[in-house]
């Protein structure tokens, strides 16, 4: 009896563990939240498979609270309520699909519940998933790495669990002793700027040359590629000012930018150079919420970022097919799945992560991506301002 008194709150411990460790934005600890699949099956109820779920989401993402008070310079209680509503589907999808059937019940549920985060419209809150982890277990493994993962995933739910976590940790030992990070791509250079809020606000013909002397600084033939939010409001004039500085340079740029229309406005990644100055990519997923708000729709309300869910999953930059991440993305599974099904050949993140201070957001945000371009053997460039 006081054994399965003890059972729930040890799993809850364990699942908190699982969530602030394997997502504390170490790329090599991501595998630590393969145990939350482990955790979930040992569950005797649905009560306590929600209870796991919960806390291995809610650790996952701690530091959610504190970015949102950051972002809207307000008290802590509205980043609260943000992450206890984010948490919901999460916890709801893994409850659902909980069961204490035995044999292949148990596993296949749990695939359907990892397929549910991964893809829209519960992949559009499916941060912190375990697959996530393939990147590291079996890097440059591709599309099979992903297969084996998903298979380890489904398996560590069995009564196998323990010789497949032996497996597992001994394709994480390896690994982790011969982890290499992703390379940038010849001639790419991904510029992180300190600019704080300032950055994408402050949109004076100043503000623009001193982010045009950053470009002109590196070698001919450069691309650099500026953050999320760099150019700020996108206009004709903005790209005209820069193709005439680029004049003569053989610098291309690549950064963020927002499309403002009567409807809302579109996040954007730009390319510049000498010759053009054209909208490269369209955001597939702001973030829900402070960004992305389809409900304004239903009260006759414009405004707001529009998603571009399965648009332009890669972007062409000379002769190379590149995957583009803004934010967001780099902390859902479908919008980089859906361009490494289109064979690109190195992944760009940017990010404006000014709000994140005090959190481990942009750790987290750039090992997902790493783990990402060593699972598909590709090059990295990031991107980003704090």
């Amino acid at each position: 009896m006081r054994r399965e008194l003890f059972r729930p709150g040890a799993l809850v411990a364990l699942s908190i563990c699982a969530g602030w460790i394997g997502w504390s934005g170490h790329v090599l600890l991501l595998p630590v939240a393969v145990t939350f699949p482990l955790l979930w099956s040992l569950a005797r109820t649905r009560l306590q498979a929600a209870g796991v779920s919960a806390a291995y989401f809610l650790a996952a993402s701690r530091g959610l609270p504190q970015g949102v008070a950051n972002f809207y310079g307000q008290d802590i209680w509205p980043g609260l309520l943000l992450w206890l509503i984010a948490c919901s589907a999460f916890v709801a999808v893994h409850s659902v699909l909980w069961t204490d059937r035995t044999g292949w019940q148990g596993p296949l549920r749990y695939m359907a519940a990892c397929f549910a985060m991964a893809v829209p419209p519960f992949g559009i809150l499916g941060w912190a998933h375990p697959i996530t982890a393939a990147g590291v277990l079996f890097p440059g493994w591709g599309w099979w790495g992903l297969a084996a993962m998903a298979a380890s995933l489904a398996v560590i739910t069995t009564p196998y669990r323990p010789a497949t976590a032996m497996v597992l940790a001994g394709f994480w030992l390896w690994s982790a002793a011969e982890w290499t990070t992703p390379i940038l791509p010849s001639s790419w250079m991904g510029v992180d700027l300190e600019m704080g809020a300032s950055l994408g606000r402050e949109v004076g013909l100043q503000r623009q040359q001193e982010l045009i002397d950053i470009a002109l600084a590196h070698p001919a033939g450069t691309t650099v590629v500026l953050p999320e939010s760099a150019l700020g409001f996108w206009t004709p004039t903005v790209g005209r000012v820069w193709q005439r500085s680029l004049t003569g340079t053989g610098i291309t740029v690549i950064a963020g930018a927002a499309i403002v229309d009567s409807q809302g406005y579109d996040n954007v990644l730009v390319k510049l150079s000498a010759d053009e100055s054209q909208v490269l990519y369209r955001e597939r997923m702001p973030v829900p919420g402070s960004m992305w708000q389809p409900w304004r729709g239903l009260i006759s309300e414009q405004g707001g970022a529009r998603a571009h869910f399965f648009a332009n999953p890669v972007v062409e930059v000379g002769t190379a097919k590149v995957a583009t991440l803004i934010c967001y993305e780099q902390l859902l599974v479908w919008p980089l799945l859906q361009s490494a099904f289109h064979r690109p050949e190195a992944i760009v993140a940017v990010g404006n992560g000014w709000w994140t201070a005090g959190t481990s957001i942009i750790d987290i945000q750039q090992a997902s991506s790493e783990a990402w371009a060593r699972l598909f053997d590709l090059t990295l460039v990031i991107s980003f301002n704090i």
